[in-house]
């Protein structure tokens, strides 16, 4: 069983990458643009915080620049796509490996310490009906709940839809008059801005950024995505955003009972192999559990 530590740890974490999902809900089920920016513009948001936060600016602000951050290297990659006409795939690689010895410029160094900092977690220390470990899941839940609202909002909006019709089809969305090239940036800048974001906070809960934080978060991003899906169908805008957050939380709850489960015997060191099955497990379930209702369907008739 897990402690109430490691369930609470789970839930922060879980939010966290909620936000993370948020943003490649819109790059891959929105605009159809595999992006792999993510492993790049979420420890930039860790370090432009943190670089920001020890050089005494005040911690929302500093996660706001963050997010401007995420948002510029989610445009880079949508312009080298759009402008020069290089593969999306290709072009997110190349700002993520781009993005490495940026993240080191901006740091100047592999990482950075913000224990005696204050973050944004540093006031909520000072409630009293809310323990040392509730503080960040209890804060990271607002801000998910929030990003969701305004995200679904502005999906509903003139712009939303166009961005939308340019995921759906591109061709038919020019027809229209709608500008495909700049729903595309700014689709994705929006994407890593949110990304960002994730990395800004991530950082704050754990107390240092670090280069190499990102590395394998489109995976994680990925499986919170598609196992929410699994569980709650993205029949509209609002469930969709949902599944992403559900998805992150059940992603992290099943991490933290796998690595705390004796009888399994799985350690720290088998992180990954632990994300590939369950990854594996949300493609492979809904298309077991549609079969099983089309058999029992044609049986029942």
């Amino acid at each position: 069983m897990l402690s109430e530590i490691a369930f609470y740890g789970a839930l922060e974490t879980g939010l966290i990458y909620g936000l993370v999902a948020f943003g490649i809900y819109l790059s891959f089920r929105v605009l159809d643009f595999p992006d792999l920016t993510v492993d790049g513009s979420f420890p930039l948001g860790a370090a432009v915080a943190a670089v920001l936060i020890i050089s005494g600016w005040n911690p929302w602000l500093a996660t706001g620049m963050a997010v401007l951050a995420g948002m510029a290297a989610g445009a880079v990659t949508a312009i080298l796509n759009v402008k020069l006409n290089i593969l999306n795939l290709l072009a997110s690689i190349l700002t993520m490996i781009a993005l490495y010895s940026v993240n080191l410029r901006i740091m100047g160094r592999p990482n950075l310490a913000l224990l005696t900092e204050e973050t944004v977690l540093t006031p909520w220390y000072d409630i009293e009906f809310l323990e040392f470990h509730q503080v960040s899941v209890v804060l990271f839940a607002i801000v998910a709940v929030i990003s969701l609202i305004l995200l679904w909002r502005f999906m509903k909006s003139e712009t939303g839809l166009a961005m939308r019709a340019t995921g759906a089809n591109a061709r038919m969305a020019r027809a229209q008059g709608i500008a495909t090239g700049g729903m595309i940036i700014f689709g994705v800048a929006l994407s890593n801005g949110l990304v960002g974001l994730a990395g800004a906070l991530f950082a704050q809960s754990q107390g240092a950024a670090d280069v190499t934080m990102g590395v394998g978060v489109i995976v994680i991003g990925l499986a919170s995505l598609i196992g929410g899906e699994a569980v709650i169908t993205p029949s509209s805008v609002m469930r969709a955003l949902i599944a992403c957050v559900i998805g992150a939380i059940i992603y992290r709850l099943a991490i933290a009972f796998a690595l705390n489960a004796d009888v399994l015997g799985l350690q720290a060191q088998d992180l990954n192999l632990i994300t590939a099955v369950l990854v594996t497990l949300a493609i492979v379930l809904p298309g077991v559990r549609t079969n099983l209702t089309n058999r029992f369907s044609r049986k029942k008739a």
